[in-house]
C-alpha cells in the first residue's frame, strides 16, 4: 500500500500587526496640545502681569508711587535708560510720551487677556510680535558696549528673551493652541469670526 503526500496548498494569511509599543502609543496622545496651551496661556500671563504691575505699581517692576494709576509713565523707565544702539536717542525722545504709554499699556492688556482665553490668536501674535520687535530693536542686543563704552552684557546678539516670546506668539497662532485649555473652539464659530478670519 503506497502513500502519497500531497502537498497542502497554504492560503496567504494577513500580516499580523504587532501592538504598539507603549512609547509609541504615548506619543499619539494629545500631550503636545496640552503643552502647547500651557505654554500659551504663560506666555500671556507674562503681558498680563506687566500690565497690572505698571497699573497699580505692585512693587515688583514698577513702585507703588511708578503705578499708572498715580500718573507713572510705564514707558519711560524703559526707554529713557537705554544705552546702545543706533535708535537709542529715538527711543529715549518717546519716554514717557501719552501716546507711546497708551499704545503699550493697551497691547500688554490685549495681548495678555487674549493669549490667556485663547482668542484671537492671530492678531495678537501680529501685535505682540510687534512689540517684542521694537523693544529688540531699542536694547539693540546687538551692542558689545554702551554709548559710555560700557559692556552691555548681552547675552545673546541675535535670539533673546523679545525673540523667543515673539515665536511662542506665531507658535500658538499657527497651531490653533486656543482650541486646549482655552475658548478657542467657541471664539472661532461666532458669526463675526467666521466672516473675518483673520480674527481667529
Amino acid at each position: 500500500m503506497s502513500m502519497e503526500f500531497k502537498p497542502t496548498r497554504m492560503e496567504p494569511q494577513p500580516p499580523v500587526q504587532e501592538p504598539a509599543p507603549a512609547s509609541i502609543e504615548r506619543e499619539a496622545k494629545p500631550t503636545g496640545g496640552w503643552a502647547l496651551a500651557v505654554l500659551r496661556i504663560a506666555t500671556g500671563f507674562i503681558f498680563l502681569w506687566a500690565f497690572i504691575d505698571k497699573t497699580f505699581g505692585l512693587g515688583y517692576a514698577t513702585p507703588r508711587e511708578g503705578a499708572w494709576i498715580q500718573g507713572g509713565e510705564p514707558t519711560k523707565g524703559f526707554l529713557s535708560g537705554l544705552e546702545a544702539g543706533p535708535f537709542r536717542e529715538i527711543f529715549q525722545n518717546m519716554a514717557g510720551a501719552g501716546l507711546a504709554d497708551w499704545l503699550f499699556m493697551v497691547g500688554l492688556l490685549g495681548v495678555g487677556v487674549a493669549v490667556i482665553l485663547g482668542i484671537g490668536l492671530r492678531i495678537s501674535a501680529v501685535a505682540g510680535s510687534l512689540m517684542m520687535l521694537l523693544m529688540w530693536v531699542a536694547e539693540w542686543p546687538l551692542a558689545r558696549f554702551g554709548a559710555a563704552g560700557d559692556p552691555t552684557m548681552s547675552t545673546n546678539p541675535i535670539v533673546d528673551y523679545h525673540i523667543i516670546y515673539a515665536l511662542v506668539l506665531i507658535a500658538c497662532a499657527v497651531a490653533y493652541a486656543g482650541r486646549t485649555f482655552g475658548l478657542g473652539r467657541r471664539w472661532e464659530k461666532l458669526g463675526f469670526v467666521e466672516r473675518n478670519r483673520w480674527l481667529v
